[in-house]
């Protein structure tokens, strides 16, 4: 029997014996990126617009595909700065459309300009896209009561997912669909969705109780 078989289910057992959540597959760099990024708090207005357009790139891909882009897609997009990105014009939409390094997706790209100036538009109503987006962190009634395998892989979309997401589109962002919403949720530390027996759930824990809402 192999390590990882011998792992709860919903977790892989590493080298140093150590579980961690099962879907970054044992890849290195895919494990790098949940071992230290994923489910941290994020309260930084570019790394958020990033995340949620990334995610909207993501929509029909896997999400390993776009986090080995991503360097790509900071060059392409401005370091997701999105007063930059705003500016942009039909001549930087057929520049995206010809790079080879990013996900070539006329309406993703054209998607991405149209929510950085949705997103000045957040930011001068609310004083920064932190403040909104964690106004929507859910309460613990909507949590599972028990972080296992089979209640987080069941979560493609929750309640508040669907909300934001409606409010989103009503103003005029687009790919922002309940479930990419709740993956950007996921990863920016709104929820904290590491399985129960994951080293890094109590990491991620501490960092969000510890954490000064905007």
């Amino acid at each position: 029997m192999s390590e990882i078989e011998e792992a709860p289910k919903g977790l892989l057992r590493g080298e140093d014996g150590a579980c961690t959540c099962w879907w970054h597959g044992g890849d290195p760099f895919y494990k790098d990126y949940h071992d230290k990024e994923w489910g941290r708090p994020v309260f930084n207005d570019q790394r958020l617009f990033e995340k949620i357009c990334l995610e909207g790139f993501q929509s029909g891909l896997s999400w390993i595909t776009i986090l080995r882009k991503r360097e790509n897609f900071r060059s392409a997009f401005a370091a997701f700065d999105f007063e930059k990105v705003a500016l942009f014009d039909e001549n930087d939409v057929e520049r995206l459309v010809q790079d080879a390094g990013i996900v070539r997706h006329r309406g993703k790209i054209n998607s991405t300009i149209n929510n950085a100036k949705r997103a000045l538009e957040l930011r001068e109503e609310f004083g920064s896209l932190a403040k909104y987006f964690w106004s929507w962190e859910p309460g613990a009634d909507e949590r599972p009561e028990k972080a296992d395998y089979e209640a987080l892989s069941a979560l493609g979309k929750t309640v508040t997912s669907t909300k934001l997401s409606k409010d989103l589109k009503k103003r005029g962002w687009s790919f922002v669909g309940p479930t990419t919403v709740y993956a950007f949720m996921q990863a920016m530390g709104m929820v904290n969705d590491h399985v129960e027996g994951c080293a890094f759930r109590e990491v991620v824990e501490a960092a969000r109780s510890a954490a000064e809402r905007p």
